[in-house]
């Protein structure tokens, strides 16, 4: 029995799924060990980070033993537990992690400065340089204090049978995108009606992602919305609801109605990510496909993440660091990455077959070197889910000019 506990350790404890897979008990051992606390939205990745643990504990050769945590997300309360457990003095060392909740715990001490470890990291040039941005960007400073881990990357989902009907190719640049979004506007049975759609805007909560796509294309970015460039880009999307576009429910259309839109066929195009692709094949079968968000005078595309991050009272920082890079570039990030369907930000993963022959992957993969994300502030939250949509459909409508509602936009995010 003795024996059977030391390879195996599992206990429930305040909603919290402890084990740790390993040839020894750790505390036993003299070896290493690594707490890590982690969510998975599936009892698949569930199991599957399971036996991710269980590999990298038989494997390292380090004699590091990681004991896995799961919690559950519970809407976003997993990063609240997180924070009070580190300000209480827990003894979790790492955890998965959203660059939303970065601020608080920098701002409070909390991380640990990830970025000479990275610095010295022999695969630190397996993940794109703007990924890394990213990281630092959601840290308000030059340090690194988050692990990328895996990705979701939007882009453009089109159908090949809408372009050869308006006689187009797939856009390469912003100007040929507007274009193509005219073109694929079709009255196709001949009653003088619209019944296809060029693009599927989402006007509505959230919309704010691939509007920031358009803003950048344009020549603009989120650090000032009321500049020239980002209200050009504002006149942009004005424009293509102002002319017919869009469907005309795309002041309030969110995701549910963007994708009923495109899987009804009434749109030739809409933005999304892999999430959605299954789904699309099931309809449309290979008569649905992708492309990155084009460039114009700059290129932007939403990412969502999901990353590890190790706190600062970690006693064995550089065990922790084996772990979570084994994550990102490692056998780790494969292992996951396949499993889920998530997008790695390690480059030689990303080379392989499984991805580069999906053609959503390859989309997603494709945008890397331009996603990014909304500055994390105060306002951040007030500006999605409130702000952006009702002054947005304000301007979609006519209500406002352009001008004036990236002024709105730009003072409510910094002020």
């Amino acid at each position: 029995m003795k024996k059977m506990l030391s390879r195996l350790w599992v206990f429930i404890a305040a909603g919290t799924l402890v084990f740790a897979m390993g040839a020894n008990d750790p505390a036993s051992s003299g070896g290493k060990t690594v707490r890590f606390r982690y969510w998975a939205d599936t009892t698949a990745y569930s199991q599957l980070m399971q036996d991710i643990i269980k590999k990298f504990n038989a494997e390292n050769g380090k004699g590091i033993t990681v004991i896995g945590e799961e919690a559950a997300w519970d809407g976003g309360a997993f990063s609240e537990n997180l924070f009070n457990a580190a300000m209480g003095g827990g003894d979790i060392d790492c955890a998965t992690w959203k660059l939303t909740a970065t601020p608080l715990f920098a701002n409070n001490n909390l991380l640990l400065d990830l970025t000479p470890y990275v610095d010295k990291w022999e695969k630190k040039n397996d993940i794109d340089a703007n990924i890394w941005n990213v990281m630092k960007q959601a840290g308000g400073s030059n340090k690194i204090y988050v692990m990328p881990w895996n990705i979701q990357v939007l882009y453009v989902y089109y159908r090949p049978s809408y372009f050869k009907r308006a006689g187009i190719s797939v856009p390469k640049t912003y100007e040929e995108f507007l274009d193509a979004i005219k073109k694929c506007t079709m009255d196709t049975n001949g009653d003088g009606k619209t019944d296809v759609y060029g693009f599927g805007m989402r006007g509505g909560r959230n919309g704010h992602e691939p509007w920031g796509s358009f803003i950048h294309a344009a020549g603009g970015n989120f650090a000032k919305l009321d500049s020239p460039e980002a209200i050009k880009g504002m006149q942009d999307f004005i424009n293509l609801y102002k002319n017919g576009y869009v469907p005309p429910t795309a002041t309030s259309d969110g995701f549910s109605e963007i994708m009923a839109n495109f899987k009804s066929g009434l749109t030739a195009m809409t933005i999304h990510h892999t999430g959605s692709a299954a789904d699309m094949v099931k309809i449309f079968g290979d008569d649905v496909s992708a492309f990155p968000f084009p460039s114009g005078k700059g290129r932007w595309t939403s990412m969502g993440d999901t990353d590890t991050a190790i706190f600062k009272s970690c006693k064995n920082p550089e065990a922790a660091f084996e772990w979570v890079a084994y994550l990102a570039a490692g056998e780790g990030e494969r292992m996951w990455c396949e499993g889920t369907g998530n997008i790695p930000v390690s480059k030689t993963v990303g080379a392989r077959e499984y991805f580069q022959s999906n053609r959503f992957m390859k989309a997603s993969l494709d945008g890397q070197s331009f996603a990014g994300i909304l500055p994390i502030r105060d306002t951040t939250t007030e500006f999605v889910t409130t702000l952006w949509p009702n002054t947005v459909s304000q301007a979609l409508t006519g209500k406002i000019s352009a001008k004036e509602c990236m002024e709105i936009l730009q003072k409510g995010l910094y002020r």
